[in-house]
């Protein structure tokens, strides 16, 4: 993984320099909350409901163990002991102190970590698939690339004050698994006659206006690509809206001039910036893509691993959710789920951080993965070790095994933290993964996708979840929408509104008609949920959902 140069140090050193005494300057009251405001956006620092919050950037979602365990220091010394993931492949913390902030910052650049670039109309942080380097269908690792994109980002000087906030992500694979069609920018490394490149996706984007990316080009060489990218940012930041917020980002650029105007666009501009780029890029990839060599994997039986799956059956559970195939045959991909049932998703203890960051170290090659569903990744794992790690995991409430099941649910903080919320996704969440979980169904409902969020920004990607729940304020009564058919993979698609909304006590009842209802409607036990849905159409799943309407149009 990249490790940090004396001149990445220096800069964060006088970046946090700054930053601190601005805070200085802010308790003192020489500068007021509104003057302060812009300065503390641009290096992550939040003001919530009850408290600040701290945004940490995790770039392309990789971290080492040395880092996880800053993340656990961060918790437990600044805030209450742990610290929430989001789908941004981000930490926040939401109780730090103003005055301990300066000091958070500088202990996340002890280990190459910071907050820049979090927050406001600048390109945020670059994520990745969560099996980057790892899995076994990639084209290439895409994390080189994306560490490219965020040295060619972070302060970019012409890329600072844009119309509005700007997000790429970057997949080496055609599974996609880091939702490149609801990005501004989505980008899918791709070859063609030998060539390594990228397909470029143009105006994704969820939020109150969703919309489905569009192809900017289909293939890209790496040569051009730095340059091609400056260009498409470049237009849009001259002729994005910036009379009205709302209207502002890429996609409602791309929707208002159509694709094929902002292709002209982005072409005629990229003829111009491309001169400009004599191949330092290039260079600075060749080094870049030195940290990213795998590593030495190590050879060995697997008997141990194949004993306790054959013989254990909460061991070989586990496995079957958990685990993901791996490039090389005798090791493992490893997702540690932290939705326990119950909890908080996305939310990981300080505790438990140092234990990931212990397996990490003593299992997988000192790396681990945030993905943008909030769970943790263990990238490389030989599967003789797997039992050592599953028994370490349920020794400290990580062993659930529940991933793409339906408990595994992506939830924003909602109006338990967030001070834009209109409603609480938590407690929602928390009450579905229980009920379900006391229902002993989640195993047989399969492969199903539960996305949360407690306002119209969509933060918990409720758009692309084959169930979306939206809470709204109804004249100061909470009311959740429910939305059908979402993806957000290759086949990405925007769900389609079932009806009216339900209240807070009715929503999981609901939710639970609409389960009962797809375990009647499929074909049979491997048809997923979204297949049926596609295969039948809104129209049964509505029925399910409003049986006094269907009662009274009978």
């Amino acid at each position: 993984m990249y490790r940090y140069s004396e001149f990445d140090k220096a800069f964060l050193a006088e970046r946090n320099a700054q930053f601190r005494a601005q805070v200085e300057r802010r308790i003192d009251g020489s500068l007021t909350e509104d003057e302060f405001k812009p300065l503390r956006l641009m290096n992550g620092l939040y003001l919530q409901l009850h408290a600040y919050m701290l945004r940490v950037a995790i770039p392309y979602g990789t971290l080492s163990s040395d880092q996880m365990r800053q993340l656990a220091l961060l918790a437990e010394k600044w805030d209450k002991g742990y610290g929430h993931f989001t789908t941004r492949q981000n930490i926040q913390y939401n109780w730090p102190k103003l005055r301990d902030v300066p000091d958070m910052l500088d202990a996340l650049a002890e280990v190459g970590l910071h907050a820049i670039q979090t927050s406001g109309n600048t390109i945020r942080n670059v994520t990745a698939d969560h099996f980057a380097g790892a899995a076994a269908d990639e084209v290439a690792d895409p994390r080189p690339y994306a560490e490219l994109l965020r040295q060619w980002s972070t302060d970019h000087p012409e890329f600072q004050f844009m119309p509005r906030k700007f997000k790429i992500a970057i997949t080496g694979s055609e599974n996609d698994r880091a939702v490149i069609k609801a990005h501004d920018i989505g980008l899918q490394l791709v070859e063609r006659d030998g060539v390594l490149g990228a397909r470029v996706i143009v105006g994704g984007g969820l939020g109150r206006t969703p919309m489905i990316g569009k192809e900017l080009s289909e293939f890209v060489a790496f040569d051009d690509l730095l340059a091609y990218l400056e260009a498409t940012v470049s237009v849009w930041n001259q002729i994005g809206r910036r009379d009205n917020k709302y209207k502002a980002r890429i996609k409602i650029t791309v929707h208002e001039h159509g694709i094929d105007a902002i292709r002209a666009k982005v072409n005629e501009r990229f003829l111009k910036v491309r001169p400009q780029f004599k191949g330092a890029d290039m260079a600075l990839l060749d080094e870049i893509k030195g940290h990213f060599a795998p590593p030495a994997f190590r050879d060995g039986s697997v008997a141990a691993f194949e004993g306790a799956y054959s013989n254990d059956p909460v061991f070989r559970s586990w496995v079957d959710t958990n685990i993901a195939p791996h490039k090389k045959a005798d090791h493992a991909i490893v997702t540690i789920s932290i939705k326990k049932h119950g909890h908080t998703p996305g939310d990981a203890t300080a505790e438990q951080m140092q234990v990931m960051a212990d397996l990490a170290q003593e299992f997988a090659y000192d790396e681990l993965r945030i993905s943008h569903e909030q769970n943790v990744i263990l990238p490389h794992v030989h599967k003789a070790d797997l039992p050592a790690i599953h028994a370490k995991l349920k020794e400290h409430g990580l062993a659930t095994a529940n991933i793409g099941l339906i408990s595994d649910i992506i939830a924003c903080p909602g109006m338990d933290y967030c001070a834009l919320a209109t409603a609480r996704s938590i407690p929602v969440a928390e009450q579905i993964a229980t009920r379900f979980d006391e229902l002993k169904l989640e195993h047989d409902i399969g492969h199903l996708k539960i996305k949360i969020s407690g306002c119209i920004n969509a933060c918990g990607h409720h758009h692309v979840g084959h169930i979306g729940i939206l809470g709204l304020d109804r004249a100061g009564v909470e009311n959740y929408q429910i939305t059908l058919g979402g993806d957000g993979t290759e086949t990405a698609a925007i769900g389609e509104r079932a009806g009216p909304g339900f209240s807070y006590d009715e929503i999981v009842p609901a939710i639970e008609r609409l389960i009962y209802a797809y375990l009647d409607l499929r074909s049979d036990a491997d048809e997923t949920f979204l297949q049926t849905y596609r295969r039948l159409g809104m129209a049964p799943f509505k029925a399910a959902l409003y049986p006094e309407a269907q009662a009274n149009a009978a």
